[in-house]
């Protein structure tokens, strides 16, 4: 399988940076402005709902790579038709709220039948926090053996931080650096550490071992798109610094 060339440069080079829209997503008002942040703020790459409308919309917007989340493998095929660039198992947490778990057999299950349906399709699949670490790594390897290209973290709905300010974000990224380190070390394949993540705590995801990042609602979350570009700035800069680190230390 070949990876999108600006997604496979910026894996190599450890400073992969997705924006995720939202699994639940589907204003076009507000998904355009965070695909133009996106643009703008110089990400790599954006993720938005498996809905073809808004691939369109999106790749009127913006020449970055475009990924679609569902967990409903049939959505892809759509979605693909309308020009997707990839496709993502994944954004769980839009379901946690309502009880909604995914199991590692699920998981696995729902990545055989999008394999099978789009058998050339870069496909990313999230490993979900809820599954203890090991069982998380576990996961990942067979995931990458069902043909997986990417595995994505998680972890920010799960943990609870009890400090504001930077202790308090370093709180919010501890599942999904802590899963960004085991995975990396068992699989071959790029891993995103998202959810939870901000400027702070990106550095920490790549040299937790992360190949890039995933952010959404520091980002999506926000009322200006101004503030929006601001904060995708902010995150390309953190991830410029850590690499400077990387190449300082090696």
């Amino acid at each position: 399988m070949t990876i999108h060339p600006t997604l496979q440069s910026a894996f190599a080079q450890r400073n992969a940076l997705k924006i995720i829209s939202g699994l639940t997503n589907f204003n076009p008002e507000r998904v355009a402005a965070i695909v133009r942040a996106a643009d703008q703020g110089g990400a790599t790459f954006v993720d938005i709902a498996a809905d073809p409308a808004l691939v369109r919309l999106a790749k009127q917007i913006t020449h970055l790579p475009i990924c679609v989340s569902a967990i409903e493998p049939a959505k892809f095929v759509a979605a693909v038709a309308a020009g997707a660039d990839l496709i993502e198992i994944g954004n769980y947490d839009a379901f946690y709220a309502q009880g909604r778990r995914f199991e590692a057999a699920e998981v696995l299950e729902l990545t055989q039948q999008t394999r099978s349906l789009l058998p050339d399709m870069t496909l990313s699949v999230t490993v979900p926090h809820i599954l203890e670490l090991d069982q998380q790594v576990q996961l990942a390897e067979a995931l990458v053996h069902a043909g997986a290209d990417i595995i994505q973290t998680e972890g920010g709905t799960s943990s609870q931080p009890v400090h504001a300010g930077t202790l308090g974000l370093m709180e919010k990224a501890a599942p999904t650096l802590a899963a960004a380190y085991e995975i990396s070390r068992a699989v071959a394949v790029p891993v995103l550490c998202a959810s939870g993540l901000s400027s702070v705590t990106v550095p920490l995801a790549i040299s937790a071992g992360a190949s890039g990042v995933g952010v959404g609602s520091a980002i999506n979350q926000l009322n200006s798109e101004i503030a929006m570009i601001a904060a995708v700035r902010s995150l390309v800069e953190a991830l410029a610094s850590s690499r400077t680190d990387l190449k300082v230390k090696g």
